[in-house]
């Protein structure tokens, strides 16, 4: 059963509105501040925008974050901080690696998913616990979305379960297709397995970015037609094999929800059994709608490189999720960020992600699809 939403929680369409005025007509939009100087009050909260497939949810969620960063200190300040940050690159097997130096991820890249610290900590994206100033929109019944204080991206939401279950994608698959849809075409959709760079492992949510932010789901296409192996089609889903890339991946691109569901399910379910452990098999997933749903799968063969932090802190502090393996690396400390080099780069994909050839054993093992 869903809890209830605090109504002080939850931020109005009227008031939406006010900050970005036309918010409709996304196409057009081209702000990176706030539209209008206009900020929400109290009583504007009382009526709550309860978005459900087929409403136009990038419009809302472009106008909240401008709201956010302009009514909420901490993601004001987060913002500004992002604005700044320092970003080098470098290229590997034909995927740009921007390195992010952003300190506001040290929290979140020294996160345990460590069962017994899960279970004594308090959940930061429980509704009860969520700090002081943030405010949500409500996305059907059963999710809500934030914007998200320590961004990786121009705009990062957190879209969190409203209730409190462990974060598991085979249970989620069709909120997954949803809100790639609901989202498009201005944003794409991240999952981060609970032992994949989840920070908080211990509650269902998913990350959304600006499309095309993420160096791979900029280049997919260009890459799926220049180097990408197809593996076939089945009930109108594509199958495309991307094995070239620092972070071998699977593709998956249908028209359909229904299809593409099942196609992921026995994907996973293949995953599984080819990586055995704990719990759901290891991925990091990239979602986005355009006439149709494609979805990255990219499947991991560990939490965190041996070079990460030990006891005693030494080592780098890398812990790759989604944006990282897809080539946005986030790397909280100046020293680290200096001293992160191609070869190093190249040994942590090497040990993170599975291989091309588990990734060709895995193709073996779904059977060429008709």
């Amino acid at each position: 059963m869903n809890h209830a939403i605090p109504a002080d929680r939850l931020i109005s369409s009227a008031a939406l509105a006010r900050f970005h005025p036309g918010c409709a007509a996304m196409d057009a939009c081209r702000c990176s501040s706030r539209c209008a100087g206009s900020q929400a009050g109290p009583d504007e909260l009382d009526h709550v925008p309860r978005l459900h497939p087929g409403s136009d949810l990038a419009a809302y969620c472009h106008a909240l974050h401008l709201q956010q960063r302009a009514t909420w200190p901490l993601a004001a300040a987060g913002y500004r901080a992002l604005d700044s940050t320092e970003v080098r690159s470098c290229e590997l097997n034909g995927l740009e690696i921007r390195l992010q130096l952003n300190p506001a991820r040290l929290a979140s890249s020294t996160a345990t998913a460590d069962s017994a610290a899960v279970r004594a900590r308090p959940c930061f994206l429980c509704i009860g616990n969520l700090p002081a100033g943030q405010q949500a929109l409500a996305y059907g019944d059963r999710y809500l979305i934030l914007v998200n204080p320590y961004p990786v991206a121009p705009e990062h939401f957190t879209v969190p379960a409203v209730d409190h279950v462990p974060q598991r994608i085979g249970d989620s698959i069709a909120d997954l297709l949803s809100l790639c849809r609901d989202l498009a075409p201005r944003y794409t959709v991240l999952y981060n397995g609970p032992q994949c760079g989840a920070s908080v492992p211990e509650h269902q949510h998913f990350q959304a970015v600006p499309a095309g932010y993420l160096p791979l789901d900029r280049i997919f296409s260009h890459e799926r037609d220049r180097r990408g192996m197809p593996w076939g089609e089945r009930r109108g889903v594509r199958y495309t094999g991307l094995e070239h890339l620092p972070c071998p991946c699977v593709a998956l691109e249908a028209e359909t929800a229904a299809p593409l569901q099942e196609s992921l399910r026995h994907l996973l379910e293949h995953l599984k059994n080819l990586v055995p452990g704990p719990g759901e098999p290891m991925v990091n997933i990239i979602g986005r709608y355009q006439q149709g749903w494609r979805l990255l799968v990219i499947p991991r063969s560990r939490h965190r490189p041996s070079s990460y932090l030990d006891a005693d802190g030494n080592g780098i502090l890398l812990s790759p999720g989604t944006a990282d393996v897809s080539g946005l690396c986030v790397v909280p400390r100046w020293e680290d960020f200096h001293r992160l080099q191609r070869a190093h780069l190249q040994r942590v994909f090497e040990e993170v992600c599975l291989p091309a050839a588990s990734l060709r054993l895995l193709r073996d093992r779904l059977g060429a699809p008709a």
